[in-house]
């Protein structure tokens, strides 16, 4: 094929085909299978939204074709098992959607985006049904365990939250939170037992992510947040330390700490 031809999604199909062929294909590709490719789709859906973040198109564009690669990867292992193909998972999505969709491709009116969300459970939720799954009737039904903990967490307190059961505002979160992490205190100090530790400091996260939602903050974006700036704020000391001749492995912590505070007041003069 010439420099100038585009290629297509049946291109990428035939070449996914080509790439898991048993003789003619690639010895990586060919030994794959579904466990040990979905987290590298986890990372490529990461990749999309640090693209996204960043304002990067031209590396939008490529993130995304990453991300179809990993849709077409899968699909392509299930085909060769008998299980579906492209089209079934292109047919699946498109039927959902009109669906779930009945105000757009059917007669359907909502008063507001309110009465749209519930009727867009109550859809799913009939969808359960047909699946043949359990009637579960509490408003935690269907938060899938797919995602994030952090996300599910979130999910979780505002499912909770249209029943009633959440805080009024920020103020008694900020409480709940300081009681969480006197409990953490109170096992560290009864010999920090590690089962203990994990429940305890679960119970601080979950409400760290109950705290950003009330102060409709995204979480997400608040630990990437941190993470830049600890970064940021950790090379810095890197380079100071070394500008004075003194590797930052080799000062003790309180002269490791006295760089920290000098970069955060050097970022705060900038």
């Amino acid at each position: 094929m010439s420099e100038a031809t585009r290629y297509n999604l049946q291109d990428l199909l035939a070449i996914m085909a080509r790439l898991r062929d048993p003789e003619r294909g690639c010895p990586w590709d060919v030994k794959q299978d579904f466990s040990t490719i979905a987290p590298y789709t986890v990372e490529e859906a990461y990749e999309v939204a640090d693209a996204i973040d960043r304002r990067d198109w031209h590396d939008l564009r490529d993130e995304l074709g990453d991300l179809l690669l990993q849709v077409v990867f899968h699909a392509q292992m299930a085909s060769e098992q008998g299980l579906f193909d492209f089209d079934d998972v292109a047919h699946a999505i498109s039927d959902k959607m009109r669906r779930r969709h009945p105000h757009v491709f059917g007669d359907v009116a909502y008063a507001d985006l309110d009465e749209q969300k519930r009727a867009w459970d109550a859809i799913k939720a009939s969808e359960r049904a047909a699946k043949g799954e359990a009637r579960d009737d509490s408003a935690l039904a269907g938060i899938s365990y797919g995602q994030p903990e952090w996300q599910r967490a979130l999910r979780l307190q505002q499912r909770a939250a249209t029943v009633g059961f959440d805080w009024p505002d920020h103020r008694p979160v900020v409480g709940k939170l300081h009681e969480e992490l006197a409990e953490v205190q109170a096992e560290f100090e009864a010999g920090a037992d590690p089962a203990r530790l994990e429940d305890e400091i679960g119970d601080v996260l979950f409400v760290a992510v109950n705290l950003a939602r009330h102060a409709k903050v995204d979480f997400a974006r608040a630990m990437k947040h941190a993470n830049a700036k600890f970064e940021r704020r950790f090379r810095r000391m890197e380079a100071l330390a070394g500008e004075r001749g003194q590797p930052l492995s080799a000062s003790d912590l309180a002269a490791q700490e006295a760089l920290w505070q000098e970069v955060k007041a050097q970022e705060r003069g900038s």
